[in-house]
């Protein structure tokens, strides 16, 4: 009577519908000394969970704290803030140093020759764009006698 009891709780068990009290009761049974020989085979699963209840786990703890890498990455991080802005602060301090010497001057006479300078270099720049724009210009109307012609030829509006 009992081997049928455990034939139909394994049954069970396998298509996972056995209680908590009734998987007990099959871990009691292949646990126990006399158990059926052609059920000798499912002894290893159920002995392997009693083995793997008495197991616990113990977790390594580490030994270093992960706190000490965040600080150097903070002190790292602010030191290359600190070398950028001093970066910064150097060269900017530099070209505004540069910038006061640009257009002024104490003599009028020479700041009436350097802007003469001036004004000759963007004129002799302007007279080659408008030379350029000549050029143009005539490209444009040499092209429309020509299609004009050419539409005369063959005949169009």
């Amino acid at each position: 009577m009992e081997l049928v009891k455990i034939e139909d709780l394994l049954e069970k068990y396998f298509q996972g519908e056995t209680s908590i009290a009734e998987e007990n009761e099959l871990r009691n049974y292949f646990s126990s000394s006399n158990v059926a020989q052609h059920l000798e085979q499912y002894k290893p699963i159920f002995g392997y969970f009693s083995l793997a209840k008495g197991h616990q786990f113990t977790p390594e703890i580490p030994l270093q704290s992960k706190k000490r890498n965040v600080a150097w990455i903070s002190i790292a991080a602010s030191v290359v803030v600190l070398l950028g802005i001093g970066t910064y602060a150097y060269y900017s301090a530099d070209v505004v140093t540069k910038s006061k010497d640009l257009g002024t001057y104490d003599d009028p006479e020479e700041a009436f020759r350097a802007t003469q300078k001036a004004l000759s270099l963007l004129s002799d720049n302007v007279n080659v764009g408008i030379e350029s724009v000549q050029y143009i210009q005539e490209y444009q109307t040499t092209k429309d006698k020509i299609f004009i012609n050419t539409k005369k030829q063959s005949g169009g509006s």
